[in-house]
């Protein structure tokens, strides 16, 4: 009999489970798990609520939100896309609703639905799954017809098609280091900023919709709603940038200057509005007035930052003073001077170099029947359920084609 081994029992790894046995249903396939729980990512995911993917249903848009994956990804997109797992996991009986912003959910809000139906479709396909398994090696076959072998504690299982779908794990890495494999080395991804600067420190919990965001000294930029958090700055834009700047800010140790506009709008611009206020409200005061919809407090903030005090009326501004301001709203500089992990996400830049893959069939291209998918590779995304469709992806279409060689 054929056998088929995954190593991981998360996202990737049952997915891809699931899908070699359906392809190949005279095959053993076993999962092997090296905590207690399988699926433990999944049920903790956005807060609980499991956010299964995200209402972007153009491949070519999609990998778009793949700081590292982008170019590879866009083939196995258009095998396995957002549409194909809703409708997947419709047919195991979980329905999902789309929010505003494109996250997708099971209609029950709840992760216990997508664990539930997991487990029940490795079941019903005969997936054996095992827990405590801590991999200890993985040896090569030692001639073409022989299988691969996993070794635990205490047992070893021989398997004709391997999936690694094992996550970020550093003994994993260092496993398939050894056979010969290319590892990017991990570092952190999808963080928040530390910035304990006087301007913001009693302001948590303010956002604004759109501001832009510049690393000074570098090229990373994003725009997006930004959160003011009682640690520093939060919200998808400091998330989106964080994803692009993983092995940058890695380098410089999560300290570097980051320059804020908070209203995404020109310097010129701006000081040219701030100027037909001061004509047109001269006798108003400055910092009861805010513009640009900012929230009041941001303002009141800025306006103090600027060096106007509390007594100032629009039209007592000196140029310096409306420059100042100026300066404050579109090119703030902040100092950050660290990371903090945002939420119950932990995600990593790193894995398996994905030149070692073969991305029509998820396999090593160096190692025959090996297959690796999930956070194991060299892949990560924004948050929004993106990091999610990249393990169902890479996990169907590994599945696929185990299923479809039989040895």
């Amino acid at each position: 009999m054929t056998q088929i081994v995954v190593i991981g029992g998360g996202a990737a790894g049952f997915f891809g489970a699931i899908q070699a046995a359906a392809c190949h249903p005279q095959a053993q396939v076993t999962i092997l798990e090296r905590g207690q729980e399988v699926l433990s990512k999944v049920k903790i995911s956005g807060g609980g609520r499991c956010n299964l993917t995200h209402a972007c249903y153009n491949p070519r848009d999609l990998v778009k939100y793949y700081p590292r994956g982008e170019r590879e990804l866009l083939g196995p997109f258009h095998a396995f896309a957002p549409g194909d797992t809703i409708a997947w996991f419709a047919a195991q009986g979980v329905s999902t609703h789309t929010e505003a912003d494109g996250r997708i959910f099971p209609t029950t809000n709840l992760s216990a639905s997508v664990v539930e139906a997991l487990r029940n479709a490795a079941q019903k396909a005969g997936v054996r799954v095992l827990t405590q398994q801590r991999v200890e090696n993985i040896l090569p076959p030692n001639s073409p017809d022989a299988p691969w072998m996993v070794v635990c504690a205490h047992t070893s299982y021989p398997a004709d098609h391997l999936l690694v779908a094992s996550g970020s794990s550093t003994a994993i890495w260092d496993i398939l280091r050894g056979i010969g494999l290319q590892i990017v080395d991990p570092v952190p991804s999808l963080f928040t900023f530390q910035c304990p600067d006087p301007r913001i420190q009693s302001l948590p919990g303010i956002s604004v919709p759109m501001a832009s965001l510049q690393v000074e000294g570098s090229k990373l930029s994003t725009s997006g709603p930004l959160l003011i958090t009682h640690w520093g700055w939060s919200g998808p834009a400091v998330l989106r940038l964080s994803a692009w700047g993983a092995r940058e800010f890695h380098a410089r140790n999560y300290r570097f200057p980051l320059l804020v506009n908070w209203i995404s709008e020109p310097p010129n611009e701006t000081l040219a509005e701030l100027e037909l206020q001061k004509s047109q409200e001269s006798k108003k005061l400055v910092e009861n007035t805010p513009l640009f919809n900012l929230p009041a407090r941001l303002w009141k903030s800025l306006v103090t930052a600027s060096l106007i005090t509390g007594d100032k009326k629009w039209g007592d501004l000196s140029k310096k003073q409306l420059q100042a301001l100026c300066a404050q709203l579109t090119q703030g500089r902040y100092e950050v001077i660290g990371k903090s992990t945002f939420k119950e996400e932990f995600v990593t830049a790193g894995g398996v170099d994905l030149k070692e893959i073969n991305f029509k069939s998820f396999e090593c291209k160096r190692f025959p029947r090996l297959y690796i998918a999930g956070e194991a590779l060299n892949i990560d995304a924004v948050t929004g359920g993106f990091n999610f469709q990249a393990a169902w992806t890479g996990g169907w279409i590994a599945g696929s084609a185990m299923g479809n060689e039989p040895t």
